[in-house]
């Protein structure tokens, strides 16, 4: 059954921008991970300053196994030469971050 794993994660008002370009420098580094099904990066387009990340995934194994694997170590720190938040690496942009995760309970494939 597929997991659905949602980082939300907030950022200060005017480093939104920012965030989105980090995920665009990273973009489908994922996407090779056994198990992995998709993502989002989900923009407020209120005057919320709460992003999500939206991943799906194959079961809660294969997302543990990303989570544990080298690729996420290297894709979550701080670019700055494996300096992380060391001097010259930039700083977080996320003030805060909470990891939530669903399954699918119901839904609508929509009109194709």
């Amino acid at each position: 059954m597929t997991i659905i794993k949602i980082n939300a994660i907030t950022v200060a008002a005017d480093s939104g921008g920012e965030l989105a370009q980090r995920f665009a420098k990273r973009a489908g580094a994922v996407d090779g991970q056994d198990g992995f099904e998709g993502f989002e990066l989900l923009q407020p387009t209120d005057d919320r300053t709460t992003w999500l990340v939206i991943t799906r995934w194959r079961d809660e194994d294969a997302f543990n196994a990303w989570v544990s694997s080298p690729a996420f170590g290297a894709g979550h720190q701080s670019e700055g030469g494996g300096h992380p938040h060391g001097e010259g690496a930039p700083k977080p942009v996320g003030v805060s971050s909470e990891l939530w995760s669903y399954v699918v309970a119901g839904g609508s494939p929509g009109a194709s």
